[in-house]
């Protein structure tokens, strides 16, 4: 660990990963962080409540970012299982590509993923932006409650299955929709909500009348019988 310029710099081929993350929980932790040498490490920044800037230089394994507030987090590589898991707030960039869950139960903040995003993106989400430069896997935004899913790309088998009021925005093709997921109209008010989103995650030339909307059809809010075998 060492300070350079007002930057914390933890160099994880030398420092433990249980130091590096007690410092990044201290209640005074300011400025801009840098971690180095990841070397797919679990749970690297995860649990950071704090308005500071942390970059992370290399491959991270499962949960890093997971559980973040305030922090602004970049990896420079691809990410694990659960990156920005149960995230609150802040931002989480992934330069490169992201495995299974990502962004898995997330109250808010936003996670943009330049690459693509395996199995189950945004399952459970529950106010979280997530942006994907590619495109996803299967069950992607499975009992999604809340928040908003871009995916410039394309996207797995049931997508959206069970959703809730969340909202999706497809560029690409969808190989199938889940249960209660369908396609559905975008207004005017829907495409200045996405040009915001793309335009926050860096994506400003995209063209948001090359995107489907995808949310609930409401039919599985109350049981029906009818309905059994889709619950």
């Amino acid at each position: 660990m060492s300070t350079a310029i007002d930057t914390l710099i933890f160099d994880l081929s030398t420092t433990t990963l249980r130091e590096a993350n007690q410092a990044l929980h201290a209640e005074d932790l300011t400025g801009e962080v840098l971690i180095t040498n990841p070397r797919g490490a679990h749970a690297v920044a995860a649990g950071v409540d704090a308005e500071v800037q942390i970059t992370v230089e290399g491959h991270v394994g499962y949960y890093a970012a997971g559980m973040n507030k305030h922090a602004a987090i970049t990896i420079t590589g691809n990410a694990g299982v659960g990156v920005a898991e149960n995230m609150m707030s802040g931002r989480v960039h992934v330069q490169g590509n992201a495995s299974q869950s990502a962004g898995a139960t997330a109250h808010g903040g936003m996670l943009v993923i330049d690459g693509d995003a395996a199995a189950r993106c945004g399952i459970s989400m529950k106010g979280v932006d997530i942006i994907v430069g590619g495109s996803i896997g299967h069950m992607s935004a499975f009992m999604a409650q809340s928040g908003r899913l871009v995916v410039r790309g394309d996207a797995g088998e049931a997508l959206g299955d069970s959703i809730y009021e969340a909202r999706l925005f497809v560029r690409g093709e969808v190989s199938s929709l889940g249960a209660d997921c369908i396609p559905k109209p975008m207004s005017q008010e829907h495409h200045s909500e996405l040009r915001e989103l793309l335009d926050a995650a860096g994506y400003s030339d995209d063209d948001t009348r090359d995107y489907t909307r995808y949310g609930s059809a409401r039919r599985l809010y109350h049981f029906r019988v009818d309905n059994a075998a889709s619950y």
